[in-house]
């Protein structure tokens, strides 16, 4: 598949030394014999000389108008796949590979053709139907020339409502497919919390929300408009380094100019926050965000002492109490890096249950879906270890007592800034009365609780 609009920026970026990509055949016979799969036993200098080692799958391709580079390419299981990735700049000098972003895009996209086709390359009649299907399969994931879903295999088998060129000249780019039946929308917030806790007097805690507003929309026409805000409770810190989808028709500009690197000030934007756009055919990130919270959800303390052959441990959790008391799964994890296997372990927990891994390196404390009415819990234990082998954790930075608990909890129906998707809210011009479904949720992500009785690394240290 060629896309004009992405050889025309090639063109754009090189000028006079832009070297096109020739024809299919052309282009086939330069690549067979780049990759050593035509004339293999021949020695040819250009190709087979020791300069010319490839460590890589990039390769530069000999054409009639000069050095086709780079090329993407690789041979599995008697199927060569390969394409051209833009590079977005000049090519004299060559870039290094790691700074083009093309690149890995291509390979992304590549691999998500293997993966789809590889199952059936024993049956050559069902490979011959897949391979035809590539076409219209491209068209959804690689629509303009930039992979937007390189899981080929999750695209619609059916090609019924899939326009090689859409019928109306208002349907945008990204539409690939029409949409019939009941109009229906589907939203969900994800926020993630990071968190860096260390309980000491001279090292400030740290930790950052980050929220994902995802949607999938089937709505019938070629460009419907729909417009979803987002709310926040009285008094919550405002939404702040606002990334928009492209499919957004129109913001307020002061939405976008609130930014955390700045100390937050009276006349920051605070919503609510509204969103008009013309949606694509699949589920997108309408758009994604962070904010300042004042409190993290877990505040905790973890000591570990070595005494003699002995390790003592203290872990100590609380719930702050304007979280919703209700997960779906929450657990702290404490690993022993540098060490052997757990010989001996004598423990005590106010709630939960601790479990001991196979590998004997891991201590997982189950909380469950609740905190006790106290919303707080402990762990104290006295572990002691046996010889070390090479399968049990090393860490370079997790080095004598230098050690972390890490939590992973997930709370549905809830956000840690309040923020949430008011239905009667959203706004869909198109006939008959579309069913809208909002969900939230709060996801854990590197949340961390050092060693208090250790020097742990820092985020940074304060002035």
């Amino acid at each position: 598949r060629r896309y004009p609009t992405v050889e025309l920026r090639a063109e754009t970026f090189n000028g006079s030394t832009h070297i096109p990509v020739p024809s299919d055949s052309a282009f086939l016979k330069a690549l067979l014999f780049e990759l050593r799969l035509v004339d293999d036993h021949v020695f040819v200098e250009q190709r087979d000389t020791c300069t010319r080692i490839s460590h890589s799958s990039v390769y530069s391709v000999s054409t009639a108008a000069g050095e086709l580079w780079p090329v993407l390419a690789f041979h599995k299981s008697g199927l060569i796949y390969a394409c051209v990735p833009l590079v977005e700049g000049t090519l004299e000098p060559r870039p290094p590979l790691l700074t083009i972003t093309g690149l890995s895009q291509g390979l992304a996209l590549l691999l998500g053709i293997m993966d789809y086709i590889s199952p059936s390359r024993k049956n050559e009649a069902e490979m011959n139907v897949k391979i035809g299907q590539l076409r219209n399969l491209l068209i959804q994931a690689c629509p303009l020339g930039t992979p937007l879903n390189t899981n080929i295999r999750s695209l619609n088998s059916s090609f019924e409502d899939i326009q090689e060129m859409p019928a109306d000249k208002d349907q945008p780019a990204w539409r690939s497919s029409t949409y019939k039946g009941k109009p229906q929308v589907n939203v969900c917030i994800t926020e993630k919390v990071k968190c860096m806790q260390y309980d000491q007097r001279d090292v400030v805690d740290t930790w950052q929300v980050y929220g994902a507003v995802n949607c999938k929309c089937d709505i019938e026409g070629s460009a419907p408009n729909v417009t979803l805000s987002l709310n926040l409770p009285t008094n919550a810190p405002p939404l702040q380094d606002i990334v928009v989808h492209h499919c957004v028709t129109s913001v307020d500009p002061a939405m976008l100019m609130s930014t955390s690197a700045e100390p937050l000030h009276d006349a920051v934007y605070n919503g609510p926050y509204k969103f008009p756009f013309i949606p694509p055919s699949d589920s997108f990130n309408l758009c994604y965000y962070t904010s300042q919270v004042p409190v993290p959800p877990i505040l905790g303390c973890y000591q570990l002492v070595e005494e003699g052959s002995q390790i003592k441990i203290t872990v100590n959790l609380k719930l702050h109490e304007s979280i919703k008391n209700s997960f779906e799964y929450c657990e702290a994890r404490i690993p022993f890096f540098n060490r052997g296997p757990i010989a001996q372990l004598e423990y005590k927990v106010s709630y939960g249950q601790l479990d001991l891994s196979r590998e004997k390196s891991l201590l997982v404390w189950v909380i469950g879906q609740k905190f006790p009415k106290s919303l707080e819990v402990s762990l104290t234990g006295t572990v002691s270890f046996g010889t070390a082998g090479k399968e049990h954790p090393t860490d370079y930075v997790c080095t004598g007592n230098t050690a972390y608990v890490k939590l992973y909890f997930r709370i549905p129906d809830f956000t840690l800034t309040g923020c949430y998707v008011d239905q009667h809210s959203v706004q869909i011009f198109v006939p008959g009365k579309p069913k809208i479904t909002a969900s939230r949720e709060l996801i854990s992500s590197d949340y961390y609780i050092w060693n208090s009785k250790a020097p742990a690394p820092m985020v940074y240290k304060p002035l």
